[in-house]
């Protein structure tokens, strides 16, 4: 018979074995061996392991600290760490499960997987600024802390935080904010005067007094208005100071600085005049003087100042028609007289009946305003020697002044011609045939006028319409 193998006992060993079969003599059987027979051998097949449901215990019995098993047998109830047993496995309230939720009992006599139950706790809860916390069981499940704040301070957001299941805790982290505003005071309001010739005058003082009256300190202060030594312009200002503390708490004070300026009566231009004036022109210090339009000169004081009492030095000049004397010795004399005053026009013409003269005078006649405006004077050389005229107005001019005055412009009598001067005496434009007056306007307002008479042009734009 062949040898039988002992499986049980060794799951998954598949065991080979080879038996050398050695004869044997039975006695008393009749039984002989056959001479030939030497030797035999027999090789066994390998067998799988058969498992054996009906052993009651496979596993060890499970055991979670601080957890329960709940198990499923296929065998029943009685039956729970056999072959196939599947166990669910659970903690206890208080502790989290570290591994498997289930696992199932093996052939190999262990299970699955494994696991453990431990205990929930959450962080340390940080400590807060200005205040304290008191909880019921520490870190621990269910443990409850409760926040206070110290004397001074109030509590914002969550009282109370409850350490919970997932091990967090409940609600966010309260702050303790300072309820007291700082305490500050400003300086005292003040006053000043304007210096002379001066529309401002520089104001000091002293930085504003804050005290903080929970943890004394002040984080900032904050100024709206000009930094002290400033100047300050005519009128009333307020300056606001802004303390703030820790607790982002604000307290403000106030103070009023005042400027006046002294201020004399406005000066009116005098008829045929005008003013400058420094400064603002009607405060203590500033000085205006008197000017007269080209064609007029000045009687009287020259310049007037305000004066602390509020009132101008001297009386106002006036401004009369400019006096040209035709009587000097040469043609220079002549010119010096308009020097920086006035501008010429001189018109020369063969004869009085040229067209070209009668056209050009008779249109310049009609624009005397805008020619007065623009500070022009006409000077006319009109025919030839021995009856050639020359004229200033109704003033006439010797026959000498007119000889000199040809040759300084170089003025024909042969054809009609005319010259610009400007105030500097300087020949600055020439004409052969005539021309509108609104063409010489146009040349003197774009090239001839100063910064002061362009802003004279601008306020008597609208004189001669």
């Amino acid at each position: 018979m062949p040898l039988q193998l002992a499986l049980m006992g060794a799951p998954f060993l598949l065991i080979f074995l080879s038996q050398v079969v050695t004869p044997t003599w039975y006695g008393g059987s009749g039984y002989y061996p056959d001479d030939s027979y030497n030797e035999v051998s027999v090789e066994m097949p390998p067998q799988v392991p058969a498992l054996d449901y009906r052993v009651p215990r496979w596993c060890y019995t499970l055991n979670i600290q601080d957890g329960e098993a709940t198990c499923y047998s296929p065998r029943g109830g009685n039956y729970r760490s056999s072959l196939g047993t599947r166990c669910e496995l659970s903690c206890d309230r208080g502790y989290r499960l570290i591994g498997r939720r289930s696992v199932n009992c093996l052939p190999s006599r262990r299970w699955s997987g494994t696991a453990y139950c431990r205990q929930v706790r959450c962080p340390v809860l940080p400590l807060i600024t200005s205040g304290t916390y008191s909880c019921t069981n520490g870190i621990l499940l269910d443990s409850r802390c409760d926040y206070s704040c110290a004397s001074g301070y109030h509590l914002e957001g969550d009282r109370s935080r409850i350490c919970m299941e997932d091990g967090r805790w409940s609600g966010g982290e309260p702050v303790c904010v300072d309820i007291d505003p700082p305490k500050i005071r400003c300086p005292h309001s003040r006053e000043k005067m304007a210096e002379p010739e001066k529309l401002t005058a520089r104001v000091y003082w002293d930085p504003p007094v804050v005290k903080d009256s929970a943890d004394g300190t002040i984080t900032r202060v904050t100024l709206r208005g000009p930094e002290p030594g400033s100047r300050f312009p005519e009128g009333e200002h307020v300056i606001r100071y802004t303390a703030y503390d820790r607790a982002y708490n604000r307290a403000s004070c106030k103070f009023i600085v005042k400027v006046q300026v002294r201020r004399c009566p406005t000066l009116k231009p005098p008829q045929h005049g005008y003013l400058t004036c420094t400064s603002a022109g009607d405060n203590y210090g500033a000085i205006c003087e008197y000017q007269c339009d080209g064609g007029y000169e000045r009687q009287g004081t020259s310049s007037r100042v305000c004066q602390s009492s509020r009132q101008w030095s001297g009386s106002q000049p006036i401004c009369t028609p400019m006096k040209i004397n035709v009587n000097v010795n040469s043609a220079a004399a002549l010119l010096d007289q308009f020097y920086e005053k006035r501008r010429l026009l001189i018109v020369s013409s063969p004869d009085p009946s040229n067209r070209y003269y009668k056209m050009q005078i008779s249109m310049l006649q009609q624009s005397t305003c805008g020619l007065d405006l623009r500070h022009v004077t006409i000077i006319e050389l009109v025919g030839q020697p021995p009856q050639e005229v020359g004229r200033i107005r109704e003033q006439q001019l010797s026959a000498s002044i007119i000889e000199e005055l040809r040759q300084f412009q170089h003025l024909t009598r042969s054809y009609f011609n005319m010259v610009l001067i400007d105030k500097l005496g300087m020949d600055r434009e020439r004409y052969m045939e005539p021309v509108t007056p609104e063409e010489i306007f146009t040349f003197i307002d774009d090239y001839l006028l100063s910064k002061q008479e362009l802003e004279q042009r601008r306020r008597q734009r609208d004189v001669c319409e």
